[in-house]
């Protein structure tokens, strides 16, 4: 079994998270995608987030897909940190190959994670291309530190089954969709034009095609 890890605040989920799913599903060969709903990321502000339970109703709505599975684990854990939940999940489930789905802007950000070095070890991880985020992550520290373990993209099918540390950078089609956006419009004069953006079908507006490196 393999099963794609996505973590976040999902505040709020959004086609964005969908579509980055389905091509990580399509591309990595998963046979599951598990959103993980986090209590509050570390690095980011958490006031006036809402609660777990309604992210994640909020995520099963945007969701829609037999194969994405919505948790709020992370909580009924009582962990803050990915490094945690991971060493939970491998150790729970030894005979699934898990990777671990992140933007390419949060690897920009990977080395002041909790325990990012034992992240690359426990999992292979899979960095999705996002719009301004192609060139600037790839000479970010984690990416320097960790480019003897990149496996060429065109094998990306395979990373669930390398030995970490393991990762790929996959190009494709970026959503342009951005929680923060969609919050700050959903408190202003647009909100009615994001709440829109969330709730329709995704269309090539929200999709810019990818440079690759």
């Amino acid at each position: 079994m393999r099963i794609g890890l996505y973590g976040g605040s999902f505040n709020p989920a959004h086609l964005g998270h969908r579509h980055v799913t389905l091509m990580a599903m399509r591309r990595l060969g998963l046979n599951r995608v598990w959103w993980l709903v986090s209590p509050g990321n570390p690095l980011k502000n958490r006031k006036a987030l809402p609660t777990v339970a309604a992210r994640c109703a909020e995520a099963h709505r945007i969701a829609r897909h037999p194969r994405i599975a919505v948790t709020g684990i992370e909580e009924t854990l009582g962990v803050r940190f990915t490094v945690q939940t991971l060493r939970f999940l491998t150790r729970r489930c030894p005979g699934v190959h898990f990777v671990w789905i992140m933007g390419a802007d949060s690897l920009g950000t990977f080395h002041r994670w909790k325990g990012s070095s034992e992240i690359a070890r426990l999992v292979p991880i899979a960095i999705i291309d996002r719009p301004g985020s192609t060139m600037t992550p790839l000479s970010a520290p984690a990416a320097r530190r960790m480019a003897r373990a990149r496996i060429p993209e065109k094998a990306a099918a395979t990373l669930a089954l390398h030995r970490p540390p393991a990762w790929t950078f996959l190009h494709g089609p970026r959503s342009s969709l951005s929680s923060t956006e969609i919050r700050n419009g959903m408190h202003g004069r647009s909100g009615v034009a994001a709440s829109s953006r969330l709730q329709s079908p995704p269309d090539t507006a929200n999709f810019i095609p990818s440079r690759r490196t």
